[in-house]
This record gives structure tokens, C-alpha cells and sequence, in this order.
């Protein structure tokens, strides 16, 4: 079942506000988008709690996101 909120960000590289979708069926999510103002990449790390309300959303240059241990 994929459910989405809307949430707030604001791009790290030109400062600007724009909301992202997130799915809040998936508690713990690392991925990259693109800001929709400046179209640089921005890395994304949400996570979510088991009633599906979004606990945090960090937004960082894609270069200063730690990757995942595999």
C-alpha cells in the first residue's frame, strides 16, 4: 500500500522551500532528488514512525550525505 505526505524542505544549495512527497509506508528511506528550483541534487534521509508520521526529513549537499554500510 504506498501512501504519500506532502512535506516541507528547503533546498541546501539555493535556500528555497518546496515540498517533496514522502512515502510514508517505509519507516526508514535515504535517496537523492532534485531541487525544483535549481535542479541540483539533494540528498535525502526521512524517517518515519509506525503510524506513518514523519519523524525527521534531513536534507544535505550530496556530497556531505554519509552512504549506507552495506
Amino acid at each position: 500500500n504506498f501512501m504519500t505526505d506532502p512535506y516541507p524542505i528547503n533546498c541546501p544549495y539555493c535556500g528555497e522551500q518546496f515540498e517533496i512527497l514522502i512515502d510514508v509506508s517505509v519507516l526508514e528511506q535515504s535517496y537523492i532528488e532534485d531541487c525544483y528550483v535549481c535542479c541540483r541534487p539533494i540528498s535525502l534521509m526521512v524517517e518515519v514512525d509506525l503510524s506513518g508520521d514523519v519523524v525527521s526529513v534531513l536534507a544535505q549537499h550530496e556530497n556531505d550525505a554519509k552512504l549506507p554500510k552495506l
